[in-house]
């Protein structure tokens, strides 16, 4: 598939295909990725560019700027597969799988009917990642370590090692920052964890 968005938006997930150099990202009709119905995003909002080797974002001056993995971006972003993006209210993870086509088999296997050997445990520490996520405030971010080995009542040394295991059995071993972020992606776009339910738990 190609590289694309997958915008979270109240109707469901829309994905919006990446094209040619660039694809816009804003409220007005004309963009490629139209988001409208949230008053907090500009007519003109964000670029995703195409530069050969891979996409990058670009905030374009927006009144609420623009988050890649809850971070709010000052320059140019280049993109990995599996980040999320935040444009005013607005979620959307982008998806990449043409420069590592082992991270294509794996996601195809994560969503087709076999499911993941998941420990108890590991279902816990993946419930209490994902709980902030099932709340209605956009701008949460998957709970921290300190705030999972309270809920679970365990330490911090065995939550990191619990999340070790998830990263393997997920496929994310690239070591970078935000793999507590695309867990809980894959998490919920797997459908392993239900928002729904977390709520109801809530």
């Amino acid at each position: 598939m190609p590289a694309h968005l997958e915008l979270q938006l109240a109707s469901g997930v829309q994905l919006v295909v990446l094209e040619g150099e660039r694809v816009t990202i804003g409220a007005d009709h004309s963009n490629p990725a139209c988001i409208d119905g949230d008053a907090s995003v500009s007519r003109l909002h964000a670029v995703v560019e195409n530069y050969g080797a891979g996409w990058a974002v670009r905030d374009l001056g927006s009144r609420n700027g623009t988050y890649v993995n809850g971070e709010r971006i000052v320059s140019e972003r280049a993109l990995r597969s599996g980040d999320q993006l935040r444009i005013g209210n607005t979620r959307m993870i982008f998806r990449d799988y043409g420069g590592d086509r082992r991270e294509e088999r794996k996601t195809q296997v994560l969503g087709a009917s076999t499911p993941l050997d998941l420990t108890r445990r590991e279902r816990d520490v993946l419930n209490a990642l994902c709980r902030p996520l099932a709340s209605s405030d956009p701008f949460t971010q998957p709970a921290p370590i300190k705030a999972i080995a309270n809920e679970l009542v365990v330490t911090e040394a065995a939550v990191k090692q619990h999340l070790l295991h998830l990263y393997d059995k997920f496929g994310l071993n690239d070591r970078s920052e935000n793999r507590r972020v695309r867990l809980a992606n894959e998490a919920i776009l797997t459908g392993l964890i239900n928002p729904a339910e977390l709520r109801r738990e809530g």
